[in-house]
């Protein structure tokens, strides 16, 4: 019997962290004690990169900061190397215990064209303040008292953001990613036609450009999504319509599209081609490529 052949697949993996001192390794499961070294260093020593090799399809790791001859072992969960991707990997560790409060204090308002003012919440990912070479995707999610606390919640019951972002990226489900949580005067109007008009253009003229400027963000509309639930599923939908440009990924969630509420008549006119929506109502959610009208 012919034994088959084992195919090595190569693993390319950049770890950038703003070093100051000793050098970044990585250990992986195959030897959870043994150091695999970079392969180049640049940047002036803030960017590590790694060519490893392995039978196997996919493996867990995790970087190291060796410094006086202490191993300093990343925060969070391991990350997942795919390596039959054939895609080259890219991390921004951190090595620190965050002690800043990752769901910022709710931030001064800021005023729409029309003189609404709207009070917003941020959410920062672990280990923002210490790694200062990541940008990151930006969530603007609508009701954004429904967040974070129990306080500010409707009727205390919160959407839990900040725990269901960390239970993804133990995952490695997803990227991690600052969310903006924008908080309503008047939902019924601002979330409806003809209010969400003026709401709309708050978040694109003034929230995304301040936000834009303060955080080290991923701006362009790729890395810029929106998003809510009922009457915030609807306004979701219409902004994201209205400036695609701008947001690239849309989350509707149990939306109440109404008469009141519907927004084909802003669409018609207007096809999308590259727009993608998450929308959900009783069962599963469907991601659709809506098609030119």
């Amino acid at each position: 019997m012919k034994l088959k052949k084992k195919v090595m697949q190569t693993q390319f993996v950049r770890v950038i962290y703003p070093i100051d001192g000793g050098r970044i390794t990585l250990r992986a499961e195959e030897n959870w004690d043994s150091n695999i070294e970079a392969n180049s260093i640049r940047e002036n020593g803030c960017v590590s990169e790694f060519q490893i090799e392995t039978e196997r399809p996919y493996f867990y790791f995790k970087p190291v900061l060796l410094r006086d001859g202490i191993a300093i072992w990343s925060r969070g969960e391991n990350f997942l190397a795919v390596t039959t991707s054939s895609a080259p990997l890219e991390i921004h560790p951190h090595f620190r215990e965050d002690a800043h409060c990752s769901v910022c204090e709710l931030m001064p308002p800021l005023a729409s064209s029309s003189g609404a003012q709207h009070r917003f919440r941020v959410f920062l990912p672990p280990g923002y303040y210490e790694n200062t070479l990541k940008k990151y995707p930006v969530l603007y999610m609508h009701d954004g008292h429904n967040l974070f606390f129990k306080e500010e919640a409707f009727v205390g019951n919160t959407w839990r953001t900040d725990e269901v972002l960390n239970v993804l990226d133990k995952m490695n489900a997803i990227e991690e990613v600052i969310v903006v949580g924008i908080h309503p005067n008047d939902r019924m109007i601002e979330y409806t036609s003809p209010g969400y008009e003026d709401y709309g253009r708050f978040l694109v003229e003034m929230l995304k450009p301040f936000i834009d400027a303060k955080y080290r963000t991923l701006a362009g509309p790729s890395n810029t999504a929106v998003m809510g639930s009922s009457l915030g599923g609807v306004v979701s939908f219409y902004v994201g319509w209205q400036w695609s440009e701008v947001f690239g990924k849309i989350a509707c969630l149990s939306s109440t599209f109404t008469t009141r509420t519907i927004c084909c008549s802003a669409c018609r006119p207007n096809p999308k081609e590259k727009l993608r929506f998450t929308s959900t109502a009783a069962g599963p959610a469907t991601t659709t490529k809506l098609p030119a009208a």
